[in-house]
């Protein structure tokens, strides 16, 4: 018997979609975060999220958004604020009781993006979004 993947493990799609939900709404309400989401077309980023995360936790999904390094590029994103951004994701899969192990293993997949991500090596965080940062296109309308 194959072993379930983290995706299914995690719940699939619906419970993905609330994890991911809940994340953004506590990145947005986050004063060290939130202003480099001050640009961000919030349902493109949701449905991004969720590809993302359900790709990369074995879901039947592949990832259509731009690479970490190329969405991040020019937001002057610092190590603080990385850090701060993955304390609110353990707080919304605590929220959602997602298992120490599952938990560990979501993180473990995601943290190796942090390279991508990260541009200022400092603490600091509530840094401002650059003017000359280009945000991607909203979604086209289905």
């Amino acid at each position: 018997m194959e072993p379930r993947s983290l995706y299914d493990r995690l719940g699939g799609k619906g419970a993905i979609i609330a994890v991911i939900d809940d994340f953004v709404a506590r990145c947005a309400a986050d004063g060290r975060i939130n202003a480099k989401f001050a640009r961000t077309d919030v349902p493109r980023l949701k449905a991004m999220l969720v590809e993302q995360v359900s790709a990369a936790t074995g879901g039947p999904v592949t990832y259509t958004g731009r690479g970490m390094r190329e969405t991040h590029d020019g937001m002057g994103v610092t190590a603080g604020e990385f850090d701060a951004l993955v304390g609110d994701l353990v707080a919304t899969l605590n929220r959602f009781s997602v298992p120490a192990a599952e938990r560990q293993e979501l993180l473990g997949i995601l943290g190796p993006l942090r390279g991508d991500i990260v541009e200022v090596e400092s603490p600091a965080t509530g840094t401002p979004l650059p003017d000359t940062y280009q945000a991607a296109k909203p979604l086209a309308a289905v």
